[in-house]
């Protein structure tokens, strides 16, 4: 049972090309629009070529949406379709169109590296994604990609930082979320058998155009100096990803810390995902760790709500220290990303089985939020500033706050008198 406790806690140690679309290696992709039919293929260099006929483009564009199976997506569960799958949202991002997956199908996703591009809205629908991580090209590698049309840019002429400071002397072309670094300061330095030389100093925050500092998220650290800094704009409109049935064949990989990431990354602020569901089979008697199915990175206004996620069974390696460790694997992550929420949300498998780690890892991050949810775990590794779990219950793993300002916690109706 949870209880009513507001607690004060402190930091502890512990190309586009040729009218394409081009994200680096992973959006590898080049469309065009000649008379020849639809067409995606795959040259030697890797680069996914799509042509959509120019009476195609017509007939997309007046539908206002596209599905997979626009692009040759097959749904059968035995043909991989990520590259159709990737191409349906390079043709969708061109020209501002809902992408829809096919009712009734299924898509096998096997283990070659590419990564679908979202920058429109999203309609997972019922259909089913097979992910297949038993024999993978590139475990790094996202199957999805939510991001921003708008591109980060270095800041120039801000060389140090106070803690609760108001306002940084800039002008920016709209709202911007602000990543700063000093290389040269570490914090959260870990003791133990998972022991390391910590971590640099690290702040989020969100200015407006004037450079007006969101005092909601405030800077947490005096910065000396500044080794890096990036101001990310932030779409006013918010993206819309909603349903999707995903399970993963989890990899059999050796039990090493090599983290897989075949996953959906969102690194664009306002997002709302609605309605998905992932699960996982094969996990067998040993097996790498993974970083979240659904992670959140660099973005500020994140909600994922109504969604059905699984714990990952827990194995053992050998720690820095030498010694036998449980290593963490989560199914969410959030890493230097603000008010980011979970709302209405449950894991497949007990929460209190032991077997499988703790839901949800984060770090660097302000203003999370646990709302009406049943999950195995909350935990803020490198630094949370703010949080709240409210009407929820928590499992065998139960809260790791490590952090500063406000920690609050409510019970969930069911735990209630």
């Amino acid at each position: 049972m949870m209880k009513n406790v507001l607690l004060f806690f402190f930091f502890l140690s512990c190309v586009m090309v040729a009218q394409g679309q081009a994200e680096g290696p992973l959006g590898n992709v080049v469309i065009t629009s000649k008379k020849k039919k639809t067409q995606v293929r795959t040259n030697e260099k890797g680069q996914l070529l799509i042509n959509v006929s120019r009476k195609n483009v017509r007939k997309l564009k007046a539908k206002g949406w596209v599905l997979y199976s626009d692009f040759g997506a097959k749904g059968d569960g035995i043909t991989d379709d990520i590259d159709a799958i990737a191409a349906a949202h390079a043709f969708a991002n061109q020209h501002g169109l809902l992408v829809k997956a096919d009712e009734g199908f299924t898509y096998y996703i096997g283990g070659k590296e590419r990564t679908a591009i979202i920058q429109t809205d999203t309609d997972f629908g019922t259909a089913v994604f097979m992910i297949d991580d038993t024999e993978v090209q590139n475990r790094s590698a996202s199957i999805f990609k939510v991001t921003s049309n708008l591109r980060p840019f270095k800041l120039e002429g801000v060389f140090s930082l106070k803690r609760n400071q108001a306002k940084i002397d800039v002008s920016l072309p709209g709202t911007c979320l602000i990543t700063v670094t000093n290389a040269d300061v570490k914090h959260y330095i870990r003791f133990g058998l998972n022991q390391n030389n910590g971590s640099a100093q690290t702040d989020i925050f969100v200015v407006d155009k004037n450079g007006n500092v969101d005092m909601n998220a405030p800077i947490i650290w005096d910065f000396d100096q500044i080794t890096e800094i990036t101001a990310l704009p932030i779409d006013e409109k918010t993206l819309n990803i909603t349903g999707g049935r995903f399970t993963t064949m989890a990899n059999l990989a050796e039990s090493k810390y090599n983290y897989h990431s075949r996953n959906i990354e969102i690194m664009r602020s306002n997002v709302l995902v609605d309605g998905l569901e992932h699960r996982i089979i094969g996990e067998g008697e040993h097996g790498a760790p993974y970083r979240g199915f659904i992670s959140v990175r660099d973005c500020s206004n994140v909600r994922v709500q109504n969604t059905i996620l699984t714990g990952h069974k827990t194995y053992r390696t050998i720690g820095a220290a030498g010694k036998p460790v449980s290593m963490g694997s989560y199914d969410l992550s959030v890493s230097r990303a603000l008010n980011v929420s979970f709302v209405n949300c449950s894991q497949t498998n007990d929460i209190n089985d032991r077997t499988y780690w703790g839901i949800l890892g984060s770090n660097y991050c302000k203003n999370l939020l646990y709302d009406n949810c049943t999950f195995s775990r909350f935990d803020a590794h490198k630094g949370v500033a703010n949080a709240t779990i409210r009407n929820s219950t928590l499992g065998h793993m139960g809260i790791n706050a490590i952090g500063s300002c406000l920690l609050y916690t409510s019970p969930s109706p069911r735990d209630r008198g």
